[in-house]
């Protein structure tokens, strides 16, 4: 299914905050009995938009935050502790499955600065000359966390399980091209690609406030935190969603299941 044909949900209030990524929800009070309905609505916007935003969620506290993140799927161990960055990034990407999706909540923001940034892998590859896209469907790229504990190899294009987009896996957990022993061609290659990612036309600047929550797909997005907060207390409370091995462009796994 591209992205073209992802319907609009019709029973929730859907504000898009940009041209090309995310959208506030109005009317939906998250620490609810969500019916199963609104659950599939709010998924489907999160597979149009790649991140939204619910805001006042005041009524959310840990508990019914993770019940909330739960009815979308399985969660990760909340003893994992799973490293993140200032810079660009997908979560997790060293993992062999990285995460689905996260759930973020504003508990404590500063009265100015601590924004984050989302940015669109999939329009970031739409983006590119049929010459890249031709390369990029072939690539893959080693991903490392911090001192190499942690690291796997990921096509640089991966195919969405639901949606059947295709979208660019980098971020700055993306170390090197596997096959590439030149360590400025990796580099390279890196930059080429990630601008294409974090254009500003491809993303979205959210202003927190106290009570905010944010709801990412992270096989579809990068994000950022802009750290111009100084010692201004900044605290968001997030809950992981599992997720898969990403599938690369010609894998006869790639069928998308919606």
């Amino acid at each position: 299914m591209s992205q073209q044909t992802l319907v609009r949900p019709s029973a929730l209030e859907l504000s898009p905050v940009s041209g090309r990524i995310g959208a506030v929800v109005s009317g939906v009070e998250l620490s609810g009995d969500l019916a199963a309905e609104t659950v599939a609505e709010i998924r489907l916007a999160l597979l149009r938009h790649k991140v939204v935003f619910f805001r006042g969620q005041h009524q959310l506290d840990a508990r019914s935050q993770a019940a909330f993140t739960r009815r979308l799927g399985e969660l990760v161990d909340p003893d994992t502790v799973i490293p993140s960055l200032d810079a660009w990034h997908s979560d997790a990407t060293f993992l062999d499955r990285p995460p689905l999706a996260s759930v973020q909540r504003a508990l404590e923001v500063p009265a100015h600065g601590g924004d984050t940034v989302w940015a669109n892998t999939v329009t970031a590859y739409e983006d590119l000359p049929v010459e890249l896209r031709d390369l990029a469907d072939r690539l893959w790229f080693l991903h490392s966390a911090a001192h190499g504990a942690l690291e796997t190899r990921h096509p640089l294009v991966r195919v969405h399980p639901e949606t059947g987009e295709r979208a660019i896996l980098l971020g700055g957990f993306a170390t090197s091209v596997v096959g590439l022993s030149h360590r400025a061609d990796s580099e390279a290659l890196i930059k080429l690609f990630q601008e294409y990612v974090t254009r500003l036309e491809n993303t979205v600047r959210w202003r927190w406030a106290a009570g905010d929550v944010a709801v990412w797909d992270n096989r579809a997005t990068q994000h950022r935190v802009v750290n111009d907060f100084g010692d201004r207390p900044r605290r968001l409370h997030s809950v992981t969603i599992a997720g898969d091995a990403p599938i690369a462009v010609g894998d006869s796994s790639a069928q998308h299941s919606a």
